[in-house]
């Protein structure tokens, strides 16, 4: 039995610990957010949930379609969603392709996105083997045994943990890289850098917007027919009417999701300046002018991944370290599943 330490509490990281653990080894899991998913993320409001990262997910990989039969409990959790009934929007709005139904099916975790992530980690937890709430601000060689890797971890208070045999981060391209500058002169650290460029990830902001006087009688159905709709619009690439999706509230809520490029050139505007120009641009799109009852934005520094690494992972016995994340190999949740796993199987 080995003791390792993962970085990151998404479907990656997840996805790793669970199969280090069923292999017989022991895991300690470190997520500086307050809740496992990851990009898989649902936002709780007054007004119903939004799924302000990962919208659904599709299954091409016969792994990942036998842990989605086999976990216990995981079939009451995922739902089919028919986001394959896709409109291509112009700038102004007008549908220019309604893409024809696919046979890959494509679903959605219920309650919400991070329900699924959060129900494969419940053994974790339960087990106290995942630290939320605590970020490590950088790894080092153990003092007691430089075969080992020690982490410095800042939660409520700084402290030094060590005796890891081997540390695997599955956080986004930019936080791995920048974590092991931050390891110093490390050769390893520096050895695992030189595997990893050539990856380019894009931000996003994401619009989450409510509309519940569309739930009163005189008012009726808002907005379009469609539920689903990528669009050409400079500013917006994805909207999805949340009420669609299976188990959610019925309160009318869209998730409009800005494009790489609009997000990039915005990334480091105020919120409000932003949330008034994709209302603007939802409004050109959607024809629903009515004054939403909430209002809120996210921006995610690493979202869709424009360059992957190309291999399934990264992983140096020689020296215990090693990556996974869905950026090496794309930008959908099956990618982070088989990332995690196959770092996981080559470790073990």
């Amino acid at each position: 039995m080995k003791h390792f330490a993962i970085l990151g509490a998404g479907m990656a990281g997840i996805t790793a610990a669970r199969t280090l653990v069923q292999a017989g080894h022991r895991v300690s899991v470190y997520e500086q957010a307050a809740q496992v998913g990851g990009r898989m993320a649902t936002r709780d409001t007054p007004w119903g949930s939004f799924d302000i990262g990962a919208q659904y997910f599709t299954v091409r990989d016969q792994r990942f379609s036998q842990a989605l039969q086999v976990v216990p409990g995981t079939s009451a959790c995922v739902r089919p969603w028919s986001a394959n009934a896709v409109r291509v929007l112009d700038p102004l709005g007008h549908v220019v392709e309604a893409a024809r139904p696919t046979r890959e099916a494509h679903f959605v975790a219920t309650p919400g996105m991070q329900s699924l992530v959060a129900h494969w980690a419940a053994p974790l937890l339960a087990s106290g083997a995942v630290h939320l709430g605590t970020r490590v601000e950088r790894l080092a060689r153990d003092r007691l045994d430089a075969t080992r890797w020690q982490l410095e971890l800042q939660g409520e208070q700084t402290v030094v943990v060590g005796g890891f045999d081997a540390v695997l981060c599955a956080l986004p391209h930019a936080q791995t890289t920048q974590l092991l500058r931050l390891s110093g002169a490390d050769a390893a650290a520096t050895g695992l850098i030189d595997h990893l460029h050539g990856v380019t990830v894009a931000p996003c902001w994401t619009l989450m917007l409510a509309f519940p006087q569309a739930s009163q009688p005189t008012l009726g159905y808002l907005g379009p027919q469609w539920n689903v709709a990528r669009s050409t619009h400079h500013r917006i690439a994805w909207l999805a009417r949340e009420s669609s999706k299976p188990r959610r509230s019925s309160v009318e809520r869209w998730t409009v999701q800005a494009s790489p490029e609009w997000s990039l050139e915005h990334v480091q505007d105020d919120p409000a300046r932003v949330e008034a120009k994709l209302l603007k641009a939802f409004a050109e799109l959607t024809g629903i002018r009515a004054q939403p009852a909430q209002v809120l934005s996210h921006r995610w520094g690493q979202a869709k991944t424009i360059k992957a690494l190309g291999t399934s992972h990264v992983y140096l016995p020689q020296h215990g370290l090693g990556t996974c994340g869905d950026w090496h190999l794309g930008h959908r949740v099956e990618d982070a599943f088989v990332s995690g796993l196959s770092l996981a199987l080559a470790v073990h």
